[in-house]
């Protein structure tokens, strides 16, 4: 299948995937995007991804959106990255529960906390339930290390970890010991430290 092109914008949330096409080790091209300009609102833009929003993912004839779905897609596509649990492995469906975690319950909350409602919703109409139970969950989770899935590092880690880094870095997440230690595991990685570098030539240019 042909190379893949990443719809990106620097600094956005395209930035988790190309943390992880850093990870999968494959060729990409960048199509770079000004969100200040409006690109991803133009007709063309559109085409690709009618929500207007990066990141957006070709592979081949393939259109991919939406973050975790992107880093789900990437580690099942490159099983050599080893980025994934297998399916037919028992441990696969607590992979899926963490990747898909991050941006249903840890950015809605943190979103939901920056941006409080006039008046206090009931917890069961909100998908995360609480804020308070939502970061005590992850707090646990992350602190058996050294990663979500034990030893492995999976996509999980880059869904669930540029959250958390995101979060602290804005003040939006409590900068919890347990938050803390596992961001700065992850900010040891060759290929995170790749993708901010690259990201900040982008930003500066």
């Amino acid at each position: 299948m042909a190379k893949l092109t990443l719809y990106h914008a620097a600094p956005s949330r395209s930035s988790i995937t190309r943390w992880m096409l850093e990870e999968v080790g494959e060729p990409y091209d960048i199509h770079l995007l000004s969100l200040s300009k409006g690109d991803n609102r133009a007709p063309d833009y559109l085409a690709v991804n009618p929500m207007g929003k990066v990141p957006a993912l070709k592979h081949g004839d393939v259109v991919i959106t939406e973050g975790a779905a992107i880093c789900a897609y990437l580690a099942d596509e490159f099983p050599r990255a080893k980025l994934n649990v297998p399916i037919g492995t028992p441990r696969r469906g607590v992979y899926l529960k963490w990747l898909f975690f991050g941006p249903n319950c840890i950015e809605a909350a943190m979103i939901d906390r920056a941006n409080p409602r006039k008046e206090e919703p009931r917890r069961a109409m909100l998908g995360y339930g609480d804020f308070d139970t939502v970061m005590d969950v992850t707090a646990k989770a992350v602190a058996k290390g050294p990663h979500l899935m034990g030893e492995q590092f999976t996509a999980a880690d880059v869904v669930v970890g540029s959250t958390l880094r995101f979060g602290m870095m804005f003040k939006l997440l409590p900068e919890r010991p347990e938050f803390i230690a596992y961001t700065n595991r992850l900010a040891a990685r060759p290929a995170l430290q790749r993708t901010e570098a690259k990201d900040k030539e982008l930003a500066a240019a």
